[in-house]
């Protein structure tokens, strides 16, 4: 079968940044780090791009030392398991999969080529790992587990009246079946019951999102690679319905969910590429502990809530780390 040819097959990236100082003889070698997400979408978009700073940072630039390829499955899991034997059979020296069913894609097909997987909600339920202080083997990474207490909290302060909340996502991927089951689990602490929409494909998006109105009181996306993908047909039923609609990562909040509490995901690739650089230099992947995204921040959209019907408390948006749409 011919491999399709898909965005950015091979990308340099050496336009990030101004060129660091020229790299030490330890690593003047050229290595080859091969980098793959389930789809694009600007979470993680960013994280890839973080992988790439934080390369340079640590004396690995595009275009002198290091070659960077990037593919995308476009939401395709059958396409993430050929680009994962396509990285295999090229042998680069560290591949980095973003998202759960990218990192499960390329467990599978290697056991030898060093792998730091990134923006995995579960690493141990996905079983890319058995120990998250011993990985072992050649697989390390970092999980971006979402702080869903927060986010209920978030919800309650904004909706102090609501009972119902809506939530949509992929059951396919198994990091959003457990970020759905954390959420069920904080909501009802909270006085919320919790309505599912199935969202297989992101064509379904915006159906499921309707089959929510007049059931509940918001809606919630988790971190779900397909939701996300497809979430401006879910902003513009939230605005025709007036259905506020919250996110689970704070790039969503830019594209116009009402607010979020979430990681900056070009730091998750930073901290990611901090990594992948330890593996350059000579570290064991399974000799380094799998890592837990640090930092959070609350981002806030109070022209696209307006949008939705809801208006943000004062005290809310004053404390945001960001205000964006205005």
């Amino acid at each position: 079968m011919t491999f399709p040819r898909l965005l950015c097959a091979a990308v340099a990236l050496a336009a990030l940044s101004a060129p660091v100082a020229a790299p030490t003889a330890a690593w003047a070698q050229t290595r080859t780090v091969a980098i793959t997400a389930i789809v694009q979408h600007p979470a993680l978009d960013a994280t890839r791009d973080g992988v790439v700073e934080a390369l340079k940072a640590a004396g690995f630039t595009p275009g002198e030392n290091l070659k960077v390829e990037y593919q995308s499955a476009q939401g395709n899991p059958a396409t993430a398991a050929q680009i994962a034997r396509q990285f295999a059979g090229s042998k680069p020296d560290v591949i980095v999969p973003i998202s759960t069913p990218s990192a499960q894609a390329v467990a599978a097909a290697t056991r030898d080529i060093p792998v730091v997987f990134t923006a995995v909600t579960d690493p141990a339920g996905a079983q890319l790992v058995k120990n998250l202080d011993k990985p072992g083997g050649n697989i390390t990474g970092l999980s971006d587990l979402s702080p869903i207490a927060a986010h209920v909290g978030l919800i309650r302060e904004v909706l102090p009246a609501a009972k119902r909340l809506g939530v949509l996502y992929n059951p396919g991927e198994p990091n959003s079946v457990t970020l759905v089951k954390l959420f069920k689990e904080e909501a009802a602490k909270a006085g919320f019951s919790v309505v599912e929409a199935s969202v297989p494909k992101s064509s379904d998006a915006q159906p499921a999102a309707r089959s929510l109105v007049g059931k509940v009181d918001a809606v919630y996306i988790p971190l779900d690679n397909t939701v996300v993908s497809a979430l401006e047909s879910v902003i513009a039923v939230g605005q025709q319905a007036k259905l506020p609609v919250f996110s689970g990562d704070t790039d969503s909040v830019g594209r116009g969910t009402a607010a979020s509490i979430g990681f900056d995901y070009l730091q998750v690739g930073k901290q990611t590429g901090e990594i992948v650089a330890r593996v350059l230099k000579g570290e064991k992947p399974g000799d380094i502990p799998v890592g837990n995204a640090k930092g959070t921040d609350l981002v806030v959209n109070p022209k696209s809530a307006a949008a939705m019907g809801l208006t943000l408390p004062d005290d809310l948006v004053k404390r945001a780390t960001k205000v964006v749409g205005q």
